[in-house]
Order: structure tokens, then C-alpha cells, then sequence
């Protein structure tokens, strides 16, 4: 029956869960307040468990707010912004402060003096400004081909033939790749016989993307193209560009291709790169292509600007892949793919688009002039009127001094907006120690009561279940029950006070009037 009678001491002293004895886990407070409290001939007939564990829960996180001692603290150096995030787990503080050399803590105070408000855009007017530059489309998914293509959930593509899936039972076919493969986009064309021809395939991946409050988009892309392999294939040609339109889902092979064009890359179908026309770009389109071969064998970044959509609400980042293939092999036109050293492939990579139009919603601009001036400014709490820890009077200089400013350690603000603390400038490069209280709820380890709150986390349930029963019995009970979670509640946090009569003594000997002891 013994609580540690499978617990071995040496268990205990080489493990990590030190000093845990003092707790009962919230699944046991649970498990035991249905042994206790719910069945036939107790206070409470029936209940389910979960309505048992949502009260307990509950439970837990009023009496960790004010009764429990909370042991969460973080510590920093303050960095030059002079800001600290906010933990994950974080609710309220219950103390924040600087450590000296020595490790002494010296307590920082908060100031309710200033605050970092949301900064309104303003034209040069005065005018509330809605026109954004410079902004980079969130909504372009996997834009670095870091996980895999999922058409609707990030980019649709062609799809890729291979001698396993082809559609007309040709075993000749070749097996091309279209793939997210290594964090890059990549495009292997074998080549087919076809009636004949020698000939290749073209590919195409594209992307969705809302214009609906945008005027111009910037493009950019890191691309490589396959390179030339005498006799048997020309340089690999791959294109990156805004399209009105998406991609052909279908597969179909290379028909010759003018890069002056606009047009189809593909025979066959009937969607195809409707590249949005642009000034000054390659060929007058909005896209960069890479066809170099191999006059370049690594990755080069493109880009092309002011791209105008202002006109449409969703257009489409599309790219474009084909590695023509020579018809004269020798004259022997059934040549088998393998012949080829290398596979062509082309890559594409890390696509960036900016955007500038007009947002329905109001523009940050920036930080606010008040946080801006506050950590700039010498801190009103530290009045110059000392040379470094010692005070000096200065002849009466410090007459009038509003008592919350007559001290030098500091002071800070929580910023809810941001989820950071702010801090004075005077703390900059100190460390910083937070020290925070939970709700208990973040981790199943978490979920734990002290022994000497456990009597009362049952009262505090059972007022709970009884408090919110339509039963009549249960509602007479309910006063009962809480007079009796006061009680409990009560006596939990004078035992968590920890107060110790001999360190009381030896505070007070401290005082001007000495204690006999």
C-alpha cells in the first residue's frame, strides 16, 4: 500500500524527478475523488469522468493564479532592442528584475507612463495610408520545395509519365521525374520514340495566388537548366513567370518553341503559359527563363519587376520545364533512352514574390514614436542625481521627487499587443530573470497538486459537480460543499506561505527594536 514501496532510493537519487513527492498528479486526484466521492449511497450517484476532469482542470488553474507557489522563471542578457518574448506558457508575472555580479536580484518596477501602440501608416498628408510596398506573399506555399508537391494544399502539377503508369502501355517511354527531390524542384525528361520522332516531354508546376489587393508583383526564382549532350538533346529550357491561366494537368510532348512567344509549349492541350505582359523583361513577358546549358553549370538567381495585376483577382505562379530532344540520332530513330550519359534536369528554387497594392486593413508602420523615445531617453526612474550606486542629495535637487521614481533599478511594460516586455534603457546588456506563473495545463507533468492543496482540489470539485447538478439534492448540498472549498482553500495557502517562526525572528532582529528571543 506504501506510496514509494516499488521506488527504490537509489531509483530516486539517480533520476530527474527530484523533490516530486510533494505532488499528486491531477489524473490520481481524478481517479481518487471517484473512489471517494461518486457511487451509490455517496454525495454524488453518478458522474461521468470527463465532467469530473473539466472541473478538476478548472480546479488547477484557480489555484495556481493564487495559491501555488510557482516555481516558472526565465532568464536573459537583455539584448540592444531592449525587449523580452513572452514564455509560451506565460499568464501573469509575479516579479521581474536584473541580477548584479554579486547575483543579487534588484527588483524592476512597472511603469505606467508610456506603452507601444499600433503606428498607423500616414501619407505625407496626414491621411490614413493603405498602399503597401515591398511586402512578400505569405500565401505562396512550400515557395523554398522544402516538402513535397500536394496539389491543393501547395503547388498542382503535370503529370509525369513513367513506363510504370504511361497511358498507352508503352514500355519505351521513358520515366520522368517532376518532384520536390533534396529542397529543390526538379525536372528529369527521358527521351520517347514517338511514330518515329525522338522527342521529350514538357512539364509544368503552378501555384494559386490572391491579387485581389494588389497593383504590381515582383518575381524572383534561383533556376538551372539541363545542360546540351552532343547528339543527343539541345540545352534544357525552364521558365518561372505570372500567368493568367494554370498549367496543363495533362502530359504532351515538345512541339518546337519560339521563346518570342507567348504561346503553348505543349501539343495537344488546351492550357498553357498565358505569361501577363510586362515592359522591359525577357521577350515582353513576366518571366525569367534559364537556357543556358552549358555556359553555366550552377544556380543563378533572376527576377522580374512591376508586373501589373491590378486587373485580376488570383493569378497563377507557373513554371514551365522541356529538354528538346534531337530527331536525327544517327539515323536510327529507335535509339533507346539509355543511350543518354545523363538524364536532362532542370531545377528551380526558392521563389520569392513582392507585392505592392492597396490592403483593406490599417498598415503598421513600424515601432511607435513612444516605445521609439522611451528606449532612447534616459529613464525617468533614474534621475542623474548620483555617482554610480551612491546618492547624493544635490543641495535639495531632488526635492518634489515623485516617490515611484526614487529608485535606479529600472522599469518596464508588458506589451499584450506583441507578447513582449519592454524594458528601460538602462537595463540594456543586464541580465534579466522573469519570473511567471502558468495555469498548470501546459504539459501532462505539469498537471500536479501539492499535498497540501490536494483536500482541498476535492472540495473545489465537488462544488463544482454539485453547483452545476439540476438535481434538488445536489443544490442543498452545495452551500455545504462551499463553506467547506473556503475552508480548504483557505488552509491550503497557509500552508503554502511556508512562514518559519525562526526566520520571522530573524527578520525582525533586524528592525530598530531589538526581540528578545
Amino acid at each position: 500500500m506504501g506510496l514509494l514501496d516499488d521506488t527504490t532510493q537509489q531509483n530516486y537519487y539517480q533520476s530527474s524527478d527530484l523533490g516530486n513527492y510533494q505532488f499528486t498528479s491531477l489524473d490520481d486526484i481524478i481517479t481518487q475523488f471517484q473512489i471517494a466521492y461518486v457511487g451509490e449511497g455517496k454525495i454524488i450517484q453518478k458522474v461521468k469522468r470527463a465532467d469530473i476532469a473539466f472541473h478538476a482542470q478548472r480546479g488547477l488553474q484557480e489555484f495556481s493564479f493564487d495559491t501555488f507557489k510557482s516555481c516558472k522563471s526565465q532568464e536573459i542578457a537583455l539584448p540592444a532592442s531592449l525587449q523580452m518574448t513572452l514564455p509560451h506558457d506565460y499568464v501573469n508575472y509575479t516579479k521581474i528584475s536584473w541580477v548584479d555580479s554579486a547575483g543579487i536580484k534588484h527588483l524592476l518596477y512597472p511603469t505606467s507612463k508610456t506603452s507601444n501602440p499600433f503606428k498607423i501608416k500616414q501619407d505625407t498628408d496626414g491621411n490614413y495610408d493603405f498602399v503597401t510596398t515591398d511586402g512578400v506573399i505569405q500565401d505562396l506555399y512550400n515557395a523554398d520545395f522544402s516538402t513535397s508537391l500536394t496539389p491543393g494544399v501547395n503547388w498542382s502539377k503535370t503529370f509525369s509519365v513513367t513506363n510504370a503508369n504511361n497511358p498507352v502501355g508503352n514500355t519505351n517511354l521513358g520515366n520522368d521525374v517532376v518532384a520536390a527531390v533534396n529542397g529543390v524542384l526538379t525536372f528529369s525528361t527521358e527521351a520517347i520514340n514517338y511514330q518515329g520522332t525522338v522527342t521529350g516531354r514538357a512539364y509544368a508546376c503552378w501555384q494559386a495566388i490572391d491579387v485581389s489587393n494588389m497593383d504590381l508583383l515582383d518575381l524572383k526564382a534561383d533556376g538551372l537548366s539541363a545542360a546540351a549532350q552532343a547528339g543527343f538533346s539541345n540545352q534544357g529550357v525552364v521558365r518561372v513567370g505570372i500567368s493568367s491561366t494554370p498549367g496543363d494537368s495533362d502530359t504532351n510532348l515538345i512541339k518546337t518553341n519560339d521563346p518570342s512567344t507567348n504561346d503553348q509549349i505543349t501539343t495537344g492541350g488546351t492550357d498553357g503559359p498565358n505569361f501577363l505582359p510586362v515592359t522591359d523583361s525577357l521577350n515582353g513577358f513576366a518571366y525569367v527563363e534559364w537556357a543556358e546549358g552549358t555556359t553555366v553549370t550552377s544556380t543563378t538567381t533572376k527576377s522580374v519587376n512591376n508586373i501589373d495585376v491590378s486587373s485580376y483577382n488570383e493569378v497563377y505562379v507557373l513554371i514551365t520545364s522541356f529538354a528538346p530532344m534531337l530527331e536525327d540520332l544517327g539515323g536510327d530513330d529507335t535509339l533507346s533512352p539509355t543511350t543518354f550519359t545523363n538524364i536532362p534536369t532542370n531545377t528551380v528554387d526558392n521563389i520569392i514574390v513582392n507585392f505592392e497594392g492597396a490592403s483593406p486593413n490599417l498598415l503598421d508602420d513600424g515601432d511607435s514614436t513612444t516605445w521609439s523615445n522611451y528606449k532612447s531617453a534616459t529613464p525617468s526612474e533614474n534621475q542623474d542625481n548620483y555617482q554610480d550606486d551612491t546618492y547624493w542629495p544635490l543641495d535639495g535637487s531632488r526635492y518634489g521627487l515623485d516617490p515611484q521614481h526614487a529608485q535606479a533599478n529600472g522599469s518596464f511594460y508588458i506589451d499584450c499587443r506583441l507578447g513582449k516586455i519592454h524594458f528601460s534603457s538602462n537595463i540594456s546588456g543586464k541580465t534579466v530573470i522573469l519570473d511567471y506563473i502558468s495555469d498548470s495545463l501546459g504539459t501532462d507533468d505539469e498537471m500536479q497538486v501539492h499535498k497540501f492543496a490536494e483536500e482541498a482540489m476535492y472540495k473545489y470539485i465537488a462544488y463544482a459537480i454539485l453547483s452545476t447538478s439540476s438535481q434538488p439534492i445536489h443544490q442543498q448540498l452545495a452551500p455545504r460543499f462551499k463553506k467547506e472549498r473556503f475552508a480548504e482553500t483557505r488552509k491550503a495557502k497557509l500552508r503554502l506561505s511556508n512562514i518559519k517562526l525562526e526566520e520571522l525572528t530573524q527578520i525582525l532582529r533586524g528592525k530598530s527594536k531589538q526581540i528578545k528571543h
